[in-house]
């Protein structure tokens, strides 16, 4: 539809332990950001994902703001590794 891919990036997700521990248990933001960027960092995901996909990708996300977002999450660490990265949220 109007030309766009879907590209599943598993290595861009959460694991459903750290979901659960955030949602279901009512977990703390501070600890899910914590656990997420480690483990986005131990997938070394600045080298699984190109530059290319990145510059024409859309990271999807079932939370409305970014204040409490894996795609956040991911957009700071590729920007930590890359350099200028630009990161636009979408209302």
């Amino acid at each position: 539809m109007g030309g766009i891919d879907y590209i599943h990036r598993p290595e861009l997700a959460p694991t459903q332990e750290l979901l659960d521990a955030f949602k279901k248990h009512k977990g703390s933001w501070a600890s899910y950001e914590r656990d997420f960027s480690a483990l986005i960092s131990k997938r070394g995901i600045e080298t699984s994902l190109t530059r290319d996909v990145a510059n024409w990708g859309c990271l999807l996300c079932s939370e409305k703001k970014p204040d409490h977002c894996h795609r956040r999450l991911v957009a700071e660490s590729l920007q930590k590794h890359w350099g200028e990265v630009c990161v636009r949220h979408l209302d």
